[in-house]
């Protein structure tokens, strides 16, 4: 509840109804009209002081949300200028992004590699401890609970494997949106053009795909 609002001095309040409407004047603010808004006008009838009506509850949400989504897009358009500074930073021309780009793209094909040699490699044990199973069931005879746990340890491996070089592929399809969109930005920032006849950047090939 507003403190009711009182004239002071020599002056005169007027408050209004809720439409807005100037409904009285006097030396206070009735109690019944004290969250309305109102005015404080000296001898001379001039305005010194005008407040406004109390916010209603769906007015205090509607002003919570909206400072809400103010201080959201202040926050994001500072990340952005924070972003575009880092970016003035560390390139100077467009062709230090594609360096960069390279450098990253090969950095994650070598470890696309390294987890393919060790797919192969589990791979091949797997296939060695399937056929020292098939063989005691051949034999009928039932298979060992060692030899079983080593294939099902295996075969989880192979899994984890194989959904880490999936992962790795994705990374550099992400990776290359990335310096797609930083370069764009850079050229912006720069006002600077690719030079002619620039060829597209080359899309980093998967690593272990079928050669043509």
């Amino acid at each position: 509840m507003l403190a009711q609002q009182k004239a002071g001095g020599s002056g005169i309040v007027c408050w209004k109804d809720k439409s807005g409407k100037t409904v009285g004047c006097g030396d206070k603010v009735p109690p019944e009209y004290q969250d309305n808004a109102n005015k404080v006008l000296n001898q001379r009838g001039m305005t010194i002081k005008q407040t406004d009506a109390a916010l209603t509850a769906e007015q205090k949400r509607a002003q919570a949300a909206d400072d809400d989504r103010r201080r959201i897009d202040a926050q994001k358009r500072e990340e952005e200028r924070r972003h575009d500074r880092a970016l003035l930073d560390s390139f100077t021309t467009v062709k230090e992004i594609d360096l960069k780009r390279t450098r990253d793209i090969q950095q994650i094909e070598i470890n696309i590699s390294a987890q393919q040699t060790n797919l192969k490699n589990v791979g091949d044990r797997e296939s060695e401890t399937r056929a020292k199973m098939d063989q005691y069931k051949k034999a009928n005879k039932p298979v060992p609970a060692p030899l079983q746990e080593d294939y099902d340890r295996l075969a989880t491996e192979k899994s984890k494997i194989q959904a880490q070089i999936l992962q790795k592929r994705q990374e550099i399809v992400d990776r290359n949106i990335e310096y797609d969109e930083m370069k764009k930005r850079f050229l912006e920032l720069t006002g600077a053009t690719p030079a002619p006849g620039a060829p597209p950047a080359e899309k980093a090939p998967l690593a272990g795909g079928a050669s043509k």
